[in-house]
């Protein structure tokens, strides 16, 4: 006998659409909380920066820039005349003085050449003496209508031929006196000579370009240099006061001061292609410390400024607004201040306008500020340890931000 076997029973379908339903609503449920919870609200930490106030004091105006030392004097000494060169007198590099020896010049053919020209003065002397003589005699004949007028005329003319015959001659005795003074070459100014330009034995002539030596003035000495147009008009004004304005010149590295001396001479002309005006400073370089030709740093004292009020360097910036600073307001925040600067002497900056004396500003810790942000004064850094607390409040932010995000997570797990 045959068993007959029922099929399993179908799950209805509207159990399964219950259980679509119900899941959807999970889901729903789920994905609203998410979006509609409330993230924890975290207050942003105090910036700690350093903070000075604007102070009032003195503040000198100077103008900084590249100089060449050049001497008062570099003469060339060129022979005057053509011989052979016997003697040199001078080492290289030596001091010597104005009219001091130099070299010599064989002066034996001028001397010859003198001779003779004396020799030539006696025989026209011995003339107009004849020549005298004569006019004498004619002179007394011509008053008693003894000789013809035309005669007493010519031993006049003959007379006066001599005479200038003599001039001739003692100027030819002056030019040869010369030529041998010539010959001995003496230093036209005093100063330094420098290499040796001509050895003994050459012959030299006056033609030469390239001279016996060269001698540059080095004490004193001079500092040519170059300012801009717009500072011309305080330096002129300084200058018809009668005060004398300091120069100070630098080394190529601006690492030391060198010499100091006083701005004596400006230009008459201003140059077109560059604005600048030349102005020339003079320095006494009794130690030579300036060397000819030598490329130097200047900067001149125009004046300085009193009661003007400054705040240190760091604490200006530059920026879309033009130059600022942070200025600190009494809710210990930070609010972007204009201001109109003037000179500077690296440390401290001028504020022209825009701020007074007393004002709070930022100095360091500028980088991540920005108009209202709040800021916590740093501790005078008299010792390494007041460092760590400002470490520690940074970090504490860092910290608390890092682990903020963890309710968040936890929330999540639990829906």
């Amino acid at each position: 006998m045959s068993e007959t076997v029922s099929p399993p029973p179908k799950r209805s379908r509207r159990g399964l659409i219950i259980f679509a339903v119900v899941v959807l609503m999970l889901v729903a449920l789920v994905v609203v909380h998410l979006m509609t919870r409330k993230k924890p609200v975290r207050e942003n930490a105090a910036i700690v920066v350093t903070v000075a106030q604007a102070t009032l004091g003195s503040m000198p105006v100077t103008l900084s820039e590249l100089g060449t030392v050049t001497p008062i004097a570099t003469v060339t000494v060129l022979p005057q005349l053509s011989g052979y060169l016997t003697e040199v007198g001078y080492h290289e590099g030596q001091e010597v003085q104005k009219g001091q020896f130099l070299a010599q010049i064989d002066p034996r053919q001028y001397q010859i050449s003198k001779q003779q020209a004396e020799a030539t003065l006696a025989k026209d002397r011995a003339s107009l003496a004849q020549a005298r003589a004569d006019l004498e005699r004619y002179t007394q004949l011509n008053e008693r209508k003894s000789i013809a007028q035309q005669t007493f005329a010519d031993q006049q003319f003959l007379v006066q031929q001599d005479e200038a015959a003599v001039k001739v001659d003692l100027a030819n005795i002056a030019q040869f006196d010369l030529d041998l003074a010539y010959c001995r070459i003496t230093a036209p100014i005093a100063g330094k000579v420098g290499l040796r330009l001509v050895d003994p034995g050459n012959y030299v002539t006056a033609s030469s370009s390239t001279g016996i030596v060269v001698i540059t003035t080095v004490k004193p000495t001079t500092v040519q240099f170059t300012v801009p147009q717009d500072s011309l008009a305080s330096i002129v004004q300084r200058l018809a006061t009668g005060a004398k304005l300091p120069v100070s010149a630098y080394s190529s590295d601006n690492s030391r001061e060198i010499a100091t001396g006083t701005l004596y001479a400006v230009s008459n002309q201003m140059a077109t292609a560059t604005g600048t005006v030349t102005l020339r400073a003079t320095f006494a370089n009794d130690d030579e410390t300036l060397f000819p030709n030598e490329f130097v740093n200047v900067k001149l004292l125009v004046d300085t400024m009193q009661n003007a009020v400054l705040v240190p360097t760091a604490a200006v910036q530059s920026g879309a607004p033009g130059d600022f600073v942070y200025l600190v307001n009494p809710d210990s925040t930070v609010s972007v201040h204009k201001v109109k600067l003037g000179p500077s002497d690296g440390k401290n900056t001028v504020i022209v306008s825009g701020l007074a004396a007393g004002n709070p500003v930022v100095t360091d810790g500028m980088d991540r500020l920005n108009d209202g942000a709040k800021i916590q004064p740093a501790h005078p850094k008299s010792a390494a340890g007041p460092k760590a607390p400002a470490a520690a409040s940074e970090a504490a932010p860092a910290s608390s931000a890092s682990a903020s995000p963890a309710p968040a997570a936890s929330e999540a797990a639990s829906s």
